[in-house]
């Protein structure tokens, strides 16, 4: 299915929840893991009226803190927020704005260069603002692009031009993608440079293969730039044997640390050092192999999906889609716990002051969505697990 259609019918699908119909889904992927787990504006796209129609009906709602939940997105992928502003991106090509204080809505087109391909696990993954952005109105993004009749994922920059995100310059591209495992993670780590998460896009050998992006952590400059740092010589590559990893977090004490989907369960949470091997297909779950490294912890058998991270005060906190939670991981003592869950599948997770904010995935054709989804949910850092919103 082309992105126009996807993006036609996704929009659809929110008016009709407006409307009351129930919602039906688009399409459907069942060889995703996540079972275990454009060169045009969006009013070009969808038509000013179907835009106008899109915002009146993602609906802000204030809590009694003060804080926002909002709902009737679309697929959300990532949180970003500055000051009081959230900007939300969305798998089929556009960002939402929010503003905290005054719940006020905007949605914002993409334009770029290469079509986003929304297709599968693919789409408009990662995103997010640049540090200077406050003066420069900039962001990165990891998306997905067909070109020679292959799926690829590539890395831009954006700029924030009135109300279209307009790609800048292209820091990577022909990064190896498909159906599933297309990763998608980007963030500005600790040490000031970006990060990206690869998937092995279901050809598992490419884990292992330093030829290949598919299956690794990157890291690069901000500009694009391979750093002199990095592990291996003229190479983006940080570290490698992933399968599916969708989540970053740093410590702090500048520790990385990534979540990962496995195959069959197994999903993985990992303490990412340069040049390491972390095994996919070797190895999984606490099976050893020479220079190869096992995870901090895992699923065994059971099936989380993990996505999104954040860390706070000694611990991870993970999104889930198939485990349809937020959980703990405390990184003194090992100890998993739930913390929040009752409302489907979480892409995302951030953790700002004592407010956790997260974003149901219920419309991404593997959940089951209700009127109010897809939703940004704040959930106090003294809520209790299983305690819903």
């Amino acid at each position: 299915m082309k992105k126009s259609m996807y993006l036609y019918f996704g929009l659809l699908g929110l008016i009709l929840v407006v409307g009351l119909v129930f919602l039906l889904n688009t399409g459907s992927d069942n060889t995703s893991d996540d079972n275990n787990e454009s060169t045009n504006t969006d009013e070009d796209l969808y038509g000013q009226d179907a835009v106008e129609a899109l915002r009146e009906s993602i609906e802000v709602v204030a809590t009694e803190d003060g804080d926002v939940n909002v709902n009737n997105l679309f697929i959300p992928w990532t949180i970003n927020k500055n000051g009081n502003t959230f900007f939300l991106s969305q798998r089929d090509g556009t960002v939402i704005q929010i503003d905290g204080d005054f719940g006020l809505v905007d949605v914002q087109g993409v334009e770029v260069t290469k079509d986003i391909l929304h297709e599968g696990e693919g789409g408009f993954l990662g995103f997010t603002l640049a540090p200077d952005f406050e003066t420069t109105s900039k962001a990165l993004a990891y998306h997905t692009y067909e070109q020679d009749d292959k799926t690829l994922n590539r890395i831009i920059s954006l700029t924030l031009d009135g109300n279209t995100w307009k790609e800048e310059d292209v820091l990577l591209e022909e990064i190896p993608g498909g159906e599933i495992n297309n990763g998608g993670r980007i963030q500005v780590g600790s040490d000031g440079m970006l990060y990206a998460t690869t998937g092995d896009t279901g050809q598992a050998d490419y884990a292992q293969d330093l030829d290949s992006l598919a299956g690794k952590i990157l890291r690069m400059g901000l500009d694009g730039t391979i750093p002199e740092d990095n592990p291996f010589e003229d190479s983006y590559v940080f570290s490698y044997g992933h399968r599916n990893p969708q989540g970053f977090a740093w410590d702090s004490e500048g520790n990385l640390y990534s979540s990962e989907h496995g195959e069959d369960g197994h999903d993985e949470l990992n303490l990412i050092k340069a040049g390491q091997n972390y095994g996919w297909p070797v190895i999984q779950g606490d099976e050893e192999a020479a220079n190869m490294v096992t995870p901090i912890h895992h699923s065994g058998n059971d099936t989380w999906a993990p996505s999104g991270m954040a860390y706070n005060d000694g611990q991870l906190y993970i999104a889930s889609l198939a485990g349809q939670k937020i959980f703990t991981y405390s990184l003194e003592s090992g100890e998993i716990n739930d913390f929040f869950d009752n409302v489907g599948r979480l892409r995302d997770v951030m953790i700002e002051d004592e407010s956790l904010f997260t974003i149901t995935n219920n419309h991404d054709n593997r959940g089951n969505p209700e009127q109010k989804d897809d939703r940004l949910i704040n959930v106090p850092l003294t809520e209790k697990a299983n305690k819903t919103e």
